[in-house]
């Protein structure tokens, strides 16, 4: 349930009702709104708690939470949440660009796609260290020596990172070199990755299932902000259906339903949804039209030669060209282009 604070309500108020909440064995969750203190309370709401909180000095309501997905809802909160990664943000004004190899093979490739995307206008720089991989003969990443190469990239280019973490015991090394988590669709539903990266302070950027549900897209999320990491971005990155034409099917009606259920914001992959290059750059518009707080795409800079996922990533020169589609279309729709000027 959610406690709604009176406007004015004092410190001592506040602390005297999370204090009660806590007392009957609920989960405290605060929200500060423009105007009201939020309390979200989950646990077991019998008769008399409910009594019992809502006469207390301070509270002015208290709003049952129908969704499932209780922290992630509207309810708890109304406004979209901003995500920092480094000092980029995702979930505000500006659409933001990820972009990068799909996975870190070395110094030399890294460092060049890494270029190319910073000089193109992208934010983010994204890159797999650990890669887990349909076969168990296909390359299964770097690892530490993959991390150390992204972040003297970032150190180099000036460039936030995000990379994926497969294992609850791997959290904290990935912690040291990047700047945001990646949970990856095969790791949706992974809750003990998920209740690890939720310890975590730094950014988690989850990947949307292979054949998820959108509640079981959020009700993962929900695993994350129940323990504390209220900094989430969603990523719709395409689902598996009978249609063989693309490697998934992108469902972007899942952009503007999610912003509707909650308040996280949502990025897209038209790399991994359609798994073939020429069709990155019409999905990338449709998404920004669709509403998506920005996109993650895939750059490496010979693509024939790359270890992981070579068919579906641009070179420079093809991202740089989508960049500049891209910007008109975001002026077009009343918002910028991050990393871009107005």
């Amino acid at each position: 349930m959610i406690v709604v604070m009176r406007e004015g309500a004092t410190k001592g108020e506040i602390d005297n009702v999370v204090g009660r909440l806590e007392e009957f064995g609920f989960a405290i969750h605060k929200s500060k709104g423009v105007e009201r203190t939020i309390i979200g309370a989950i646990g077991e709401k019998k008769p008399i708690y409910l009594q019992s909180i809502e006469a207390m000095d301070g509270v002015e309501r208290l709003v049952p939470i129908l969704e499932p997905y209780k922290l992630v809802s509207h309810s708890f909160q109304k406004e979209t949440t901003k995500v920092p990664v480094g000092d980029v943000v995702i979930g505000g004004d500006e659409v933001v660009v990820i972009a990068g190899p799909c996975a870190v093979e070395s110094r030399d490739q890294l460092f060049a796609a890494a270029r190319g995307v910073k000089a193109a206008g992208a934010q983010i720089l994204r890159g797999g260290a650990f890669k887990p991989r349909t076969s168990p003969y296909s390359f299964q990443g770097l690892e530490e020596e993959g991390l150390k190469i992204l972040a003297a990239a970032r150190d180099q280019f000036g460039l936030p990172t995000v990379t994926e973490v497969v294992n609850p015991r791997d959290v904290e090394l990935v912690e040291e070199y990047a700047d945001m988590l990646q949970v990856g669709a095969r790791n949706m539903q992974n809750f003990t990755l998920l209740r690890e990266v939720g310890k975590s302070k730094l950014p988690v950027l989850l990947k949307r299932g292979l054949a998820a549900t959108i509640e079981e897209w959020l009700m993962a999320a929900e695993y994350i902000l129940s323990e504390g990491n209220r900094q989430v971005v969603l990523c719709e990155r395409g689902i598996r259906t009978y249609e063989t034409a693309t490697r998934n099917t992108l469902d972007l009606s899942a952009v503007p339903l999610v912003k509707e259920l909650g308040h996280l914001p949502i990025i897209v992959d038209p790399s991994h949804a359609t798994g073939q290059r020429r069709l990155v750059a019409p999905m990338s518009r449709a998404a920004i039209a669709a509403g998506a707080d920005g996109i993650a795409v895939e750059v490496h800079p010979d693509p024939g030669r790359a270890l992981s996922d070579g068919p579906q990533s641009l070179n420079p020169q093809q991202f740089q060209e989508l960049m500049e589609e891209l910007g008109p279309l975001c002026q077009v729709l009343g918002r910028k282009l991050g990393g871009q000027d107005a």
